[in-house]
């Protein structure tokens, strides 16, 4: 077959593939609709969200607090939502019940917090804040000045907001999601409909038909990419930092490696739902191991590992790196090796596996 006969069969079967698509609904919604709905959620959730502050409730006359210098008095109302009550069974119980995080009452010269372990970090800032204002007071009332000054700096601009923290992360989920299922369905469905066979012994080379299917996946994880940061930018105010542009190379790279897992669930399976279950299967839970929904810095060390053991991790990361925390086009180089490696074992991996037949 010559080029241009090449060229012209690439064509049409790309036409063939979009045209599929878009007259999926399912398919749609479940690669634009779906994922933008989680955005929307966040975005809204957190586009004006300011500090978080520490909810304490002082309970009777706590005098360490009352007698804080007006410098310590300012940094602890920064660092905690105050409410007074005389009643410390009741402060107790809004505790317990998540209403307050932390109770404080004074027993001598010993100040007591009463707080909930459920949240564990932020149990964590509100015994080390509480104990460092202890400490300050001590401090001052021995009479001897500090030796050491403290001085706290964001390193992110102020102008940086949580949607986009979040955004590179439901980016990842969305593309893994479209290529998996995808090429899942596709895989299987063709594989049903004797497709596979007729294009097998069609005057078309099999390297024109990934390469269709191929084109047309890449090409929907960047109609994806750009509504995801058109819509956070127009709408929740996402703005891009660093080497941004070095997200869409990533992202392609991704996107190959989800085709690969895409293929091998429809590889393994014997049906079209089975093969899209199959990569639900694979993806879903790697989303939440994976940083797509929540930040996974106060994990377990074990749940790290399995995490960075996930190709949706990496893709993330990168993402993440290359779009919100300014770091250069090198930042992106490791993850897009790791995730193209994971893309031709798996690949290699679903070949072997693979038949042309359902039985």
């Amino acid at each position: 077959m010559n080029t241009a006969r090449r060229g012209s069969a690439f064509i049409a079967l790309s036409t063939a593939i979009v045209r599929g698509f878009v007259r999926d609904r399912s398919s749609v919604f479940f690669a634009v609709i779906f994922p933008l709905m989680f955005l929307v959620l966040f975005g809204g959730i957190f586009s004006d969200q300011s500090q978080s502050k520490v909810d304490l409730i002082e309970v009777g006359n706590v005098s360490l607090v009352d007698g804080l210098p007006s410098d310590a008095r300012a940094a602890f109302e920064r660092t905690f939502q105050v409410t007074r009550s005389d009643d410390l069974a009741d402060a107790v119980d809004q505790v317990r019940k998540g209403d307050a995080d932390v109770a404080i009452e004074m027993q001598g010269d010993t100040l007591v917090a009463h707080y909930t372990q459920t949240d564990q970090v932020k149990a964590a800032i509100t015994q080390g804040a509480l104990q460092a204002f202890v400490d300050g007071t001590n401090v001052a009332l021995s009479g001897n000045p500090p030796k050491f000054d403290l001085q706290a700096e964001r390193v992110e601009d102020d102008s940086l907001k949580t949607i986009q923290f979040v955004t590179p992360g439901l980016l990842g989920w969305a593309v893994a999601m479209s290529a998996s299922f995808g090429a899942a369905a596709t895989l299987q469905g063709w594989r049903q409909s004797k497709l596979l066979r007729r294009l097998q012994l069609a005057p078309v080379s099999t390297r024109t038909v990934v390469a269709a299917r191929v084109a047309v996946t890449v090409a929907i994880a960047l109609v994806q990419m750009g509504i995801f940061i058109g819509l956070g930018a127009a709408a929740f105010g996402l703005t891009l930092t660093g080497s941004w542009w070095m997200a869409i190379p990533l992202l392609v790279v991704g996107t190959l490696c989800f085709m690969a897992l895409g293929l091998l669930a429809g590889a393994i399976t014997k049906t079209t739902e089975g093969a899209v279950n199959a990569a639900n299967f694979m993806v879903l839970p790697m989303a939440f191991l994976s940083g797509s929904f929540f930040p996974l810095d106060g994990s377990p060390g074990w749940l790290q590992a399995v995490s960075k053991a996930l190709p949706l991790r990496h893709l993330n990361d990168g993402m993440l790196d290359v779009m919100v925390r300014g770091e250069g086009p090198s930042a992106a180089l490791a993850p897009m090796a790791i995730l193209a490696a994971f893309a031709i074992v798996v690949t290699l991996i679903a070949a072997r596996l693979f038949t042309w037949e359902t039985s």
